[in-house]
């Protein structure tokens, strides 16, 4: 028995989006089922390389099929000028629940900006207008990729504003995605007034203020991830109906942690979690008028069913390397 190595290639081509949305989604109801086993999100700092490590374990069981992994990623900020290497760094390990063996051993950087697109998908299903066409994008560094390619599965988008101040990523992105959709640079408040909005930015003092969106805008908050990370003024987040993914993630390192910290937004001011929507227990968006947010942080548990879905489509189509990484391989 051998377990697959699937590299970033293999991720990326077998990770497909549609799947990969019901897969989230199936997980998020799980969450709030209780259906789940997810500890904290444990960390090791290091200050002397300018960067942490992140372990991120779950098991799963959808009711459909259970699964079980691990996703060991960092965030090393000085990697891209002194060492020639991403930010971040991911590595998936996913299990057969059933015996615990490795089944396979994934890249976790492409895994985890597919489930990023996923999650706000998922968000944008339950909380954007059925008609929502346009989506502003503000930071069109590598997540914003994925935020285009998931939303427009779950939206008819057409046009897509993008901000960001170097415009070379911009370029970059109107080349990737220019021959699918109206793409085009704008300010933040242009991105702010599409029908549906993602924030994939690392800042630590809000860009996004109330006037910058429509009175209908939903926006899915990705960038904050960490302590201290706030992308949307106060002002927008008190006005908004306000949807997490998990309750001390987010008050600890999620869009709303800051205000949460300072007493500006409390648990009141929480309107729900989206395992709440996914299982029905709470309603979406009722009408036409209304700003939403979704504070995305990130689950082990999109990281588990992503790996599922990929491993699963890898395997069928013969795809990634087969070791014999464990030692019970007898076939040769």
């Amino acid at each position: 028995m051998n377990t697959l190595l699937l590299g970033s290639s293999d991720v990326d081509e077998n990770a497909e989006m549609t799947k990969v949305i019901d897969a989230v989604e199936l997980a998020f109801g799980a969450f709030e089922r209780g259906d789940t086993q997810m500890p904290a999100k444990s960390y090791i700092d290091l200050p002397q390389y300018n960067g942490d490590f992140r372990s991120m374990p779950a098991y799963l069981d959808t009711g459909e099929w259970d699964a079980a992994g691990i996703k060991w990623v960092n965030v090393h900020p000085d990697n891209p000028d002194d060492h020639d290497l991403p930010t971040v760094l991911g590595t998936m390990i996913y299990s057969d629940p059933v015996t615990a063996f490795p089944l396979a051993i994934m890249d976790g950087t492409a895994l985890t900006m597919k489930r990023t697109g996923a999650a706000a998908a998922v968000a944008t299903e339950y909380l954007a207008v059925e008609d929502a066409s346009s989506l502003g994008i503000v930071g069109a560094g590598v997540q914003s990729y994925t935020q285009l390619e998931a939303i427009s599965e779950v939206r008819p988008i057409e046009d897509v504003v993008v901000a960001d101040m170097d415009e070379s990523r911009i370029d970059r992105f109107v080349d990737a995605f220019g021959d699918r959709f109206d793409v085009r640079a704008g300010s933040i408040s242009e991105a702010g007034h599409c029908d549906v909005l993602s924030t994939v930015t690392p800042v630590r003092d809000p860009i996004v203020d109330l006037d910058d969106v429509a009175e209908h805008t939903h926006v899915n908050a990705i960038g904050a991830d960490a302590e201290g990370k706030h992308e949307l003024t106060d002002a927008l987040l008190e006005a908004a109906t306000i949807v997490i993914d998990d309750h001390e993630q987010c008050t600890h390192s999620g869009e709303i942690n800051v205000p949460y910290h300072d007493g500006t937004l409390t648990d009141v001011d929480i309107d729900a979690e989206i395992g709440e929507l996914v299982v029905g227990a709470t309603d979406g968006r009722v009408d036409d008028t209304g700003v939403t947010v979704f504070d995305s942080t990130g689950l082990a548990i999109q990281d588990v069913a992503t790996a599922h879905v990929v491993y699963e489509r890898a395997m069928a189509g013969d795809a990634g390397q087969p070791y014999d990484l464990v030692g019970v391989d007898k076939s040769n």
